[in-house]
């Protein structure tokens, strides 16, 4: 689990988030224990019940991720705001929301040396820990997984959700490409969807992005020459990613049950939390437009078929809350009625 230093000048620190960058407000609870040869660290997480003892009743879990201001507390509630309006069975279904800290938060807080933190929003991209663990937040994301697949503690255990908006969007669009860690549940005869709701970017698996007349072409890298940098293309991957190849990851991700819900409103082209680095502008000029074009360029490469859906939830904006209750999100998290077809 440990990881190599980031290479420097990595895409990910292209878009920066310091106007935003502020000290968490809440800190969650609930500790994972993490070893690595540099030791045993810490990752904090929101749980909706004990997840050390057996949970025979829990027949669901979903995970979800908070975005860029890393206030898991806002995503933990939305969450359970959305169970109940599924009308799921607190019992059946267990919440996971992780928080990944950023070194502001570990000055601000005077947290234990232990505890898992990232420099800025590196944790985004998948990116080491800036600490003695170098961990990728998404190896964070597999042990989540393990932990999971465990049958002494979840017999009962038939699907495992991950979920994100806008930040953690771009967290969970990027896991399902990158995952190392879910073979676990796999062996347990546990399904895995993802739900991916209003990022501001993707990641591409070759240089070809959207056009002005709606195709896809060859992107110039004159005009922005990181356009292809992880973690909007192949290129300067993440550690985590080791030596797969563009190939592999896009064979990997085209199988995996992605549900991308995008609100009809998120169209500002300046929202306040919108990418607007060039490897993002590369991709379109809003968040809906963006996510049209990717589904398109999936649907294009992968004419026999993806396991994959887009969806627009008509009248909302930029809005975590109104996205992941609605009836589309509760379809997905928690196997309520189905979306309609796109």
């Amino acid at each position: 689990m440990l990881l190599a230093a980031a290479a420097p000048g990595a895409a990910w620190a292209a878009h920066a988030y310091a106007p935003h960058l502020h000290p968490v407000a809440a800190l969650a609870p609930a500790r994972l224990p993490l070893s690595t040869p540099a030791g045993v660290f810490q990752a904090p997480l929101y749980l909706s019940a004990h997840w050390n003892v057996p949970q025979p009743r829990i027949e669901r879990a979903v995970v979800v991720i908070h975005g860029k201001l890393r206030n898991a507390d806002a995503y933990y509630r939305t969450a359970r705001r959305a169970r109940a309006a599924a009308g799921a069975a607190p019992g059946t279904v267990l919440l996971v929301a992780p928080q990944f800290l950023a070194t502001i938060d570990a000055q601000a807080l005077h947290l234990p040396a232990d505890l898992l933190r990232w420099k800025g929003n590196a944790w985004m991209g998948g990116e080491p820990s800036a600490d003695g663990a170098s961990l990728s937040s998404y190896a964070v994301l597999d042990a989540i997984a393990r932990h999971l697949a465990d049958r002494r503690l979840f017999p009962n255990l038939k699907r495992v959700v991950f979920v994100g908006h806008s930040g953690g969007a771009q967290v969970v669009q990027r896991y399902a490409v990158a995952a190392r860690g879910l073979h676990a549940l796999a062996r347990a005869g546990i399904a895995v969807s993802f739900l991916v709701a209003n990022p501001s970017s993707y990641v591409y698996f070759d240089a070809q992005r959207p056009t002005a007349a709606g195709g896809f072409a060859p992107y110039d890298a004159a005009v922005c020459p990181a356009f292809d940098d992880w973690k909007y293309g192949m290129q300067a991957r993440a550690p985590y990613l080791d030596n797969r190849s563009p190939a592999q990851l896009e064979a990997g991700y085209a199988r995996r049950d992605v549900t991308y819900l995008i609100g009809g409103r998120d169209t500002d082209p300046r929202q306040a939390a919108l990418d607007r680095s060039c490897p993002a502008q590369a991709q379109g000029s809003n968040r809906l437009a963006r996510g049209r074009a990717y589904f398109h360029y999936l649907q294009a490469r992968h004419p026999q078929g993806l396991n994959q859906q887009f969806h627009v939830v008509p009248g909302v904006g930029h809005d975590g809350a109104h996205m992941l209750t609605s009836p589309c999100a509760l379809a997905i998290m928690f196997g309520v009625k189905a979306c309609q077809k796109p």
